[in-house]
């Protein structure tokens, strides 16, 4: 937990550092909304998607003068993250029938973004697409086990859970821009690399375990988690008259002056 503070007072100076700054080319937003998350657990379960979790925070992004290079930026969000399985599908042939354990993680992600874009309407709307690394940090958690018909706090446990995870993450969205204001819509897939549950090699002792909160008889292999997730942004541009790559007079393209002759001499 003592690195997981210092980790966010340095993004939250870093972020305010970039801002200090802000005279040219950046923006600060707001995002919030909500979406999808699952687990790909290994050895392969019975899974369901757990939908309605949320997401909100805040992002920073710097533009270049390039037109398709578009900007780069950093996030700092809460997310809800987790999945849903069910321990005892192999004795039911009906999925109606099967019971369930969910656990719903509540996290910080940091995704660190690349966002290529273009303008239409006169610079009235901005399509762009992303990608990016994302580093994560578990802060608590809760469980329902349908099995077992109890729910509660999930207690993590250093040598049993990751508390920090890492992955990828890529999307797209749409801006609408009214003066220095910006909002529209983004939808973004967080892809999990590491996982969320140290596999049994590290962590064998299942059996030991509150049965209730942990039901995995073994723990496993790989288990990263995913989250599909759709986002409401709404943003400030420092700059008044512009962003540079509004102004940046493009070099037209010259045709070959080359002709070519069929003479001999």
């Amino acid at each position: 937990m003592r690195r997981f503070s210092i980790f966010l007072a340095m993004t939250i100076v870093a972020l305010l550092a970039f801002v200090g700054r802000a005279s040219a080319q950046h923006t600060v937003a707001l995002t919030g909304g909500g979406g999808m998350t699952t687990a790909r657990l290994y050895p392969a379960q019975e899974m369901r998607p757990i939908w309605g979790v949320v997401t909100g925070g805040v992002s920073w992004r710097y533009y270049t003068a390039e037109r398709f290079v578009g900007g780069i930026g950093v996030d700092l969000e809460y997310m809800q993250r987790g999945f849903s399985y069910s321990p005892d599908a192999y004795r039911h042939e009906d999925k109606k029938d099967y019971n369930y354990y969910t656990r719903k993680v509540n996290s910080l992600v940091v995704p660190m973004m690349w966002q290529p874009h273009f303008y239409l309407f006169k610079k009235h709307v901005r399509v762009y697409l992303e990608a990016g690394v994302t580093m994560t940090f578990n802060l608590s958690a809760t469980y329902k086990n349908e099995l077992t018909e109890t729910a509660g706090r999930y207690k993590f446990k250093g040598i049993r859970d990751n508390i920090v995870e890492y992955g990828l993450a890529g999307g797209g969205g749409i801006d609408f821009l009214v003066k220095r204001i910006e909002f529209g819509f983004r939808a973004r897939y967080y892809f999990g690399y590491s996982d969320m549950m140290r596999n049994r090699n590290k962590y064998y002792n299942n059996a030991t375990d509150d049965t209730n909160a942990n039901p995995f008889y073994l723990t496993p292999l790989r288990s990263p988690v995913d989250n599909l997730m759709i986002s409401f942004r709404i943003g400030f541009r420092f700059k008044k008259e512009g962003f540079d790559e509004w102004f940046v007079k493009r070099k037209k393209r010259e045709k070959n002056k080359e002709v070519f002759k069929f003479s001999l001499d």
